[in-house]
């Protein structure tokens, strides 16, 4: 018999359900890890990625708590991400690794690589590296780190490549470093100091922006353009036989980060907004005003009968079809240069909002544009699971300790997407759970806490049978939920 663990269950595992074996999970991809730690941040390693995946509380007490197996004083966890020693690029690569050894999870000719960053929101200042940050859906300032990442994309899965947090501008620094290098500041300026400090900071980091391309001025700050310009270099570095396309969005779309993938031999696929400009014989032409001719001569071509502006395309999305109606043509684009230039519209009646995208392939057609571009969704959904596994969920004060736990959510989230393409991790789980397993990540995760209630009950059966009364069997498991 073969349970369905899909939308028909009626149950969730909730957090206290006490760990007291290592899920498959963790232990069938512990060995491309093992190297990098000591025997006991090893034991840490697995405790904390084990936590991660199955508990709903995912601070390290919260994960010290529902671990019985391997139960060791809170500290011992903490000093995984305080102190232990182990390498954030080494864990990264066997992640990397891990994912290229599963013939389905592998980085392909067909993939796509997309930039973006989130916010990891917490309440009060009390953490290093912290900053009051504008978040787009609650529409107001909130205290966040933010996270930038490089994602990979393809019809079967889906991962991040490569991240890093971003830092606040050091603005006492940055003011030094800029007369050091010659450049003089407005004595005026000086007054918003005191008297009104976002707009000293937003005049420091323009100075800095307009002449970084001096590197001694460039390497004041990191922008997060500068670490995804830094992301993707690290990226050619590591796969110099791949030229992937890169996709980002309107924010990303700038001048100076559009030349920089050019320079590295990439193509890329850019959002504009509607306050883009195009360069036509004409004149300079906002894009939004450009498409509204254009939808004219659609609509006027439609009632006579003559070759439509805007042409129907299908593409497939992760192995879905999907139906555009596109303008592609070439374009010279105001500061950007000589670009292939897409207009999509989703209804035939071109009564919907248009997107504009920008390609430097000028042979590419619309299907294969749109179909880059479409790539860049799953990053946001990384970063919204992400949050689900713990990526923004942790009390920790210490910025290098915060990495650590923002790469070890990383690993976490690839394990789940390994798990949905490995056949032998699969077999496994099949013989000892019976389970239908196929599914997305969240639901691998409900599978490993399926497997943590399984191997309580074999826990509980075993002590039993062992002639221990039941109050014996579960006097260690109740101390570790209730330690007082």
């Amino acid at each position: 018999m073969r349970y369905n663990l899909g939308k028909k269950m009626k149950w969730e595992v909730k957090e206290m359900v006490p760990l007291v074996a290592f899920p498959e999970l963790v232990e069938h991809y512990a060995p491309y890890f093992v190297d990098m730690f000591s025997a006991e941040a090893s034991i840490q390693f697995k405790r904390y990625l084990s936590g991660l995946i199955v508990s709903e509380n995912k601070t390290v007490d919260g994960i010290n708590r529902l671990v019985v197996h391997e139960s060791r004083n809170q500290s011992s966890l903490n000093r995984l991400l305080t102190e232990s020693p182990f390498c954030l690029t080494e864990l990264n690569q066997g992640r990397l690794k891990l994912l290229d050894n599963v013939p389905r999870t592998r980085v392909k000719p067909k993939g796509v690589v997309s930039v973006d960053d989130t916010l990891l929101t917490h309440y009060g200042r009390h953490f290093e590296q912290i900053a009051k940050l504008y978040d787009h859906v609650q529409g107001c300032y909130v205290w966040a780190h933010n996270l930038v990442t490089l994602h990979y994309s393809d019809d079967r899965t889906d991962y991040p490549l490569l991240f890093e947090l971003w830092r606040p501008a050091d603005l006492e620094a940055i003011e030094q470093g800029l007369l050091v290098a010659g450049l003089k500041l407005k004595a005026s300026k000086s007054a918003l100091k005191a008297s009104d400090p976002k707009k000293w900071r937003q005049y420091l980091v323009g100075v800095w922006r307009r002449h970084q391309a001096q590197p001694e001025v460039a390497a004041l700050y990191d922008s997060k353009l500068r670490i995804a310009e830094r992301l993707l270099q690290h990226w050619v570095e590591l796969y110099p036989n791949l030229r992937l396309p890169v996709t980002f969005d309107s924010w990303y779309t700038q001048p100076s980060f559009c030349h920089f993938i050019d320079r590295l031999g990439l193509p890329y696929v850019g959002t504009l907004t509607d306050e883009a400009e195009l360069v036509l014989k004409t004149g300079r032409h906002r894009l939004d005003a450009f498409a509204a001719d254009l939808k004219q001569e659609h609509q006027a071509a439609l009632k006579h009968g003559q070759a439509l502006v805007f042409k129907p395309v299908t593409i497939r999305f992760k192995g879905q079809p999907e139906l555009y109606y596109s303008y592609c043509h070439t374009h010279r684009v105001h500061n950007f240069g000589k670009l292939r230039l897409v207009i999509n519209h989703r209804q035939a009646d071109l009564a919907d909002n248009p997107a504009f995208f920008i390609a430097n392939r000028l042979y590419w057609q619309a299907a294969g544009i749109t179909r880059i571009r479409r790539h860049r969704w799953p990053v946001e959904v990384y970063h919204e699971e992400g949050k689900a596994e713990g990526l923004d969920q942790y009390q920790l004060r210490d910025f290098e300790a915060i990495e650590r736990h923002v790469a070890l959510v990383a690993v976490v989230y690839s394990l789940l997407r390994a798990a949905q393409q490995d056949a032998s991790l699969q077999h496994k789980l099949q013989r000892e759970l019976k389970l239908e397993l196929e599914g997305s990540g969240p639901f691998w995760r409900r599978v490993a806490q399926a497997q943590s209630l399984w191997n309580l009950a074999l826990f509980i059966t075993a002590g039993l049978a062992q002639g221990q009364t039941l109050h014996q069997v579960m006097a260690p498991l109740l101390r570790a939920i209730c330690p007082h």
